[in-house]
């Protein structure tokens, strides 16, 4: 009979060490999989380990159908892996449901919006601006998450290759193009931080103080909503779609391990198109007109 904490122990150092897993995946994954097994559990066999996983996930019913459906994907792993080690006979990760879940489409800004943040900058900027506007430029202008722009050092600067060395989820590095302006506010950084390790001082940005940033950036630039850096990486993605790239490409510039991923652009894109269509095209008014 298994003992499926230790199981679940055995599978999160196998996430760390062979999956390099996040410290946040890491945490999620824990905190999920001991909700389903804890010490008691060594008393289930691997033929009533379905019914004890349903009896805890009746636990779930209040919770919404994205944490949920994360929950289950948390099991659905570990059994998968369980499995592909020979440690239960039998497939359970196919019994566990995952609920749907409504896809949303991201917040992203407009065209004129980006532009207008732009304006919003001085033609002669200090230090702090220096700062804002070089992450800005980071999160709209190569679609950086904002972890990914946080932990930027010199070292992953390519001046010469116009391109960032970037380390996206899963540890994996990656080369990321820059447009010019990124790489001319980088290069005025670099002349106050020469001797720093990371593009922002001594120490990586804090992601709390960049949300901050970009918060009050969009204040500045008067924008209606509030402004967040997954927005800039939305409307990075967003603006290039509609401008004629293709989703492949997209995928590779986002650092997405799967199309599905970069997939829910297109809805984004075909929602903007509409909304442009409905203001621009002569019979886009045709029902409020009528009235």
């Amino acid at each position: 009979m298994l003992n499926w904490l230790q199981e679940v122990d055995n599978y999160l150092k196998y996430l760390q060490n062979i999956k390099s897993a996040s410290p946040h995946t890491l945490r999620s994954y824990r905190a999920d999989l001991l909700q389903i097994f804890d010490e008691s559990s060594y008393k289930i066999g691997e033929s009533d380990i379905l019914s004890h996983i349903r009896s805890r996930q009746a636990k779930w019913s209040d919770l919404s159908p994205a944490t949920r459906n994360r929950k289950a994907a948390a099991l659905k792993s570990f059994f998968n892996w369980l499995y592909s080690r020979g440690e239960i006979s039998k497939e359970i990760s196919p019994q566990i449901i995952c609920p749907k879940v409504p896809q949303k489409i991201p917040h992203f800004l407009s065209p004129d919006e980006a532009l207008s943040i732009l304006k919003s900058y001085p033609p002669e900027l200090s230090l702090d601006e220096l700062y804002d506007k070089t992450l800005f430029s980071l999160l709209y202008g190569s679609g950086l998450r904002v972890s990914e722009a946080c932990q930027l050092g010199w070292k992953q600067v390519d001046f010469s290759g116009r391109r960032l060395l970037v380390t996206r989820k899963g540890q994996k590095d990656q080369w990321v193009p820059t447009p010019k302006l990124t790489q001319n506010l980088l290069k005025k950084l670099q002349s106050t931080m020469k001797s720093k390790s990371f593009i922002w001082g001594d120490q990586p940005l804090s992601t709390r103080k960049a949300y901050e940033i970009v918060r009050q950036r969009g204040v500045k630039a008067q924008l209606l909503k509030p402004l967040h850096p997954h927005a800039l990486r939305h409307s990075f993605a967003t603006h290039l779609l509609t401008s004629g790239a293709d989703l492949r490409t997209l995928q590779e510039l986002l650092g997405h391990n799967s199309l599905a991923a970069t997939q829910k652009y297109t809805h984004i894109t075909t929602h903007e198109l509409a909304r442009m269509m409905e203001s621009h095209h002569p019979l886009g008014g045709e029902t409020k007109n009528s009235k």
